[in-house]
């Protein structure tokens, strides 16, 4: 199994500790690692021949400085435009359908949270098993706990099989981020999983869906392929890639793909996309109104708050309640907790 790791998301909505220069993946939101290393870690099964990492022009050398010989120069597959997903896993499936015809890939994302290493290897490796038994796109999907509408779901469709145990379903069909009343329908109903975007398939078995579904990016990825190797690649990789269609695989593949070429590996990973201060501190706090804090913070009398200190100088609050205050070099975040997801309407 070759891993690819998605690396180049901007992290917005963790602002101003996550900025445009060292987003989220490059931060240490969790604890003393970098998410990036964390995502790093929980490989440890895979030699590192076996691990890619897909990131933008802009942080390739952040990358290079922070893992150092964690992983490979030629593992490091960069893009030069910003194009979303699809045509991003294309151009990571290209290569190492170039160089291993046959090989399973899997898809994962540098900014979540898995707190369950065992259990992520465990349903990685059943996955491959399916990808080379049944030439599927296997997804590995968590049950949702909580009407959450910003993340997109999935809805179970009939089991197909068990593994060890394990679950594995027919897609009935994929749902974008819901309004509040239907997320809460589908936590309801137990028949709706998140949508993590953890994905395992041939590279080659996926490459054959963008020639069915998306002819033209196919065609551009065949015109890089051709290049892989030679003198030529970049700079044909620098004219044929910020043409592509900007789109996201969900959109370009998955949502398009008859559903009995999709499989649902179900699986409880203690998994988050983190996305916002509020998700941090849920995934942090060991019980019900303990305050998390880092750096130099000194709090008084306050329940409930996270308070991040990255400036070199004290942070003091007094009496305070279910508050974000976040200082860094780059600016200082003061809210409530539960409105820490609004940042994007000021940025």
């Amino acid at each position: 199994m070759k891993a690819v790791i998605l690396a180049g998301g901007s992290g917005t909505r963790l602002w101003p500790l996550s900025t445009k220069e060292a987003p989220k993946q490059f931060q240490n939101l969790t604890s003393n690692k970098s998410m990036l290393e964390e995502t790093i870690d929980r490989l440890d099964f895979l030699k590192s021949d076996d691990i890619y990492i897909s990131i933008n022009n802009e942080h390739a050398d952040l990358v290079r400085k922070l893992l150092g010989r964690k992983i490979l120069e030629k593992n490091i597959i960069i893009e030069p435009a910003v194009r979303d997903t699809a045509p991003c896993i294309g151009f990571a499936a290209t290569i190492i359908a170039n160089q291993h015809p046959e090989e399973v890939m899997c898809v994962i994302y540098a900014d979540h949270l898995i707190k369950d290493k065992k259990e992520f290897q465990e349903k990685l490796k059943i996955a491959e098993q399916i990808a080379i038994e049944k030439n599927t796109l296997n997804i590995i999907e968590v049950q949702a706990k909580e009407p959450d509408t910003n993340y997109g779901y999935v809805k179970l469709e009939a089991l197909d099989e068990k593994r060890s145990n394990t679950e594995i379903y027919l897609l009935n069909h994929f749902v974008e981020k819901p309004d509040l009343e239907s997320a809460k329908k589908f936590v309801e109903s137990g028949n709706y999983l998140w949508n993590t975007g953890m994905y395992v398939w041939k590279a080659k078995t996926l490459l054959d869906h963008y020639k069915n579904l998306k002819p033209e990016i196919y065609s551009s990825l065949m015109e890089i392929a051709k290049t892989i190797g030679t003198k030529n690649e970049k700079e044909t990789i620098s004219k044929i890639y910020p043409e592509i269609e900007k789109i996201s695989i969900d959109y370009a593949i998955m949502e398009k793909v008859d559903p009995k070429e999709i499989r649902i590996i179900k699986a409880n990973l203690g998994w988050s996309d983190i996305g916002n201060w509020e998700a941090i501190y849920n995934e942090l706090a060991k019980y019900p109104g303990e305050n998390i804090e880092r750096g130099q913070t000194r709090l008084l009398d306050c329940k409930g708050c996270i308070t991040y200190s990255d400036n070199n100088k004290v942070l003091a609050a007094i009496g305070l309640e279910d508050i974000v205050i976040i200082d860094t070099k780059d600016g200082i975040l003061v809210c409530k907790k539960k409105d820490a997801k609004r940042i994007k309407e000021i940025l």
